[in-house]
């Protein structure tokens, strides 16, 4: 392992390409998953969080989601960081629409993509010590148009996003 921390984990291998070429010190990012949240809140608006990311070095505009704790399912983990980034508690029909690759070169990391048509306001939110976050609520039709101008700009949050107003029928 080169890098073993709370928040990375890297290995370095030998491996061998398909048509037999050998590199050696290939880095590979391990991760345990995370997961991403769309849900609804009684409104019907999609809820949101803003949050700096310290990689870029700027603020994002995204769905809820986090990382997946050792031994806790993806169920779970989505429940959790939903109610820790939002103070919203998700309604017990949440559905898991599918899990998805995010960078199959370099990485072995997947995230679960969930649905809940209905989350409501509980409680605060729960910060980790790296996360400060607001909460946004965004109409389905304004999400659309944050996607499609650049605001939403974080990859895997636009496929997801995409993802879910295709199941709604919300896409034109």
């Amino acid at each position: 392992m080169v890098i073993d921390t709370p928040h990375m984990r890297v290995r370095r291998e030998r491996i061998e390409t398909p048509r037999g070429d050998v590199v050696e010190g290939y880095h590979i990012r391990e991760t345990r998953g995370f997961v991403v949240i769309f849900a609804l809140a009684p409104s019907g608006d999609a809820i949101l969080v803003r949050q700096y990311k310290h990689g870029i070095g700027d603020e994002v505009l995204e769905l809820p989601g986090g990382a997946i704790d050792p031994g806790e399912s993806a169920e779970a983990a989505a429940r959790r960081e939903f109610s820790e980034e939002t103070g919203y508690t998700l309604a017990a029909d949440l559905e898991r629409i599918g899990t998805f690759v995010i960078d199959p070169t370099n990485s072995n990391g997947r995230f679960s993509l969930f649905f809940s048509g209905l989350a409501e306001q509980t409680h605060e939110p729960h910060f980790d010590p790296t996360e400060e976050i607001a909460v946004e609520l965004v109409s389905l039709d304004r999400l659309r148009e944050l996607v499609r101008e650049g605001t939403i700009d974080v990859a895997f949050h636009v496929a997801a996003i995409y993802r879910v107003l295709d199941r709604l029928g919300r896409l034109d």
